[in-house]
Order: C-alpha cells, then sequence, then structure tokens
C-alpha cells in the first residue's frame, strides 16, 4: 500500500509541482490545502502518513500549524517546504518538530530522499 500524504500550501502552483513529484515517486496524495487551519482538519480527517508544509501562508502559518499537528499526533510526520533565504524559519520549524524541510523550488530527488528517509527511520 502506497503512503499517504496531504500536501499544504497557499500557491496552487506549488501544490501541484510537489503533488507531481510526490505521485511519481509512488506516494498517494489524499488532500490538499491552502492554509495552516486547513492543514490541521484535514490532517485530523484523512490522518495521512506525511504531511508537506508551506511555512508562510494566510491565516496560519507553517509553523503554527506543525504545532498544533503534533499536539493531536504526536508522531506525525512533516517536512517544511521554504523559499530560499527563510533560513531562521526553517529553524523555527524543526524546532516546532518538522522532521526534515526542502527547498523551493523543487528538485524532485531532494523531495523524494527527504519523504523516502522519513518512512525509512
Amino acid at each position: 500500500m502506497s503512503k499517504r500524504v496531504l500536501v499544504v500550501d497557499d500557491a496552487a502552483f506549488m501544490r501541484m509541482m510537489i503533488k507531481n513529484i510526490l505521485i511519481d515517486g509512488g506516494y498517494e496524495i489524499v488532500g490538499e490545502a491552502e492554509t495552516g487551519r486547513d492543514a490541521i482538519e484535514l490532517y485530523k480527517e484523512l490522518k495521512p502518513d506525511l504531511v508537506t508544509m508551506d511555512i508562510t501562508m494566510p491565516e496560519m502559518d507553517g509553523i503554527d500549524a506543525v504545532k498544533e499537528i503534533l499536539e493531536f499526533d504526536k508522531d506525525a510526520k512533516i517536512i517544511m517546504c521554504s523559499a530560499m533565504g527563510q533560513q531562521a524559519m526553517v529553524i523555527d520549524a524543526i524546532q516546532a518538530g518538522a522532521k526534515d524541510f526542502v527547498v523551493k523550488p523543487f528538485k524532485p530527488d531532494r523531495v523524494l530522499a527527504a519523504v523516502n528517509k522519513l518512512f525509512n527511520e
């Protein structure tokens, strides 16, 4: 059975890019969210095996969403997605409980390496 992934990014184009990379890598996309708040609701509803989480989003950013998801499920696997130049935010995300991060623009091999590493821990 393929691993189930929730893709979270406020930009539809970025969601599509990461979805295509993951589908090509053999993963199943079970949902998409545009905000941190939507991500939390979908996580609780869909219980995915992994979340890819953008940092900068309207309503609630990815770091706050990571904290809330981990309160709900301490074993949640979350990979942060950030644009170049957001190193401080990446550190905040890892301290909040994210397991790894990938930098935009996405390189398919880096995305799949991060995802595969989490499932082989």
